[in-house]
């Protein structure tokens, strides 16, 4: 069973639409949309495992050019 998360993403000044592209390049990432608020995209990624999702914030979103903070909200199912 695979596991979702929502990810709030904060960018650098001018960035976000260069991380939401880039984000709707990389697999795993479902949708990826730039928003107003506190945050400058919110992101939603789907993996096999939680292991496999925080790999794919670290290893891939964390690195992207402009990001300077990410929360993962995993989605859970009463």
């Amino acid at each position: 069973m695979s596991v979702s998360a929502y990810v709030l993403i904060q960018t650098h000044v001018g960035k976000a639409s260069d991380v939401t592209a880039a984000l709707r390049s990389i697999d795993g990432f479902d949708e990826a949309h730039d928003v107003t608020g506190p945050y400058d995209v919110i992101a939603r990624a789907t993996a096999e495992t939680m292991n496999d999702l925080g790999r794919l914030v670290v290893a891939e979103l964390q690195l992207l050019d402009g990001v300077t903070r990410t929360i993962t909200c995993p989605i859970i199912t009463i």
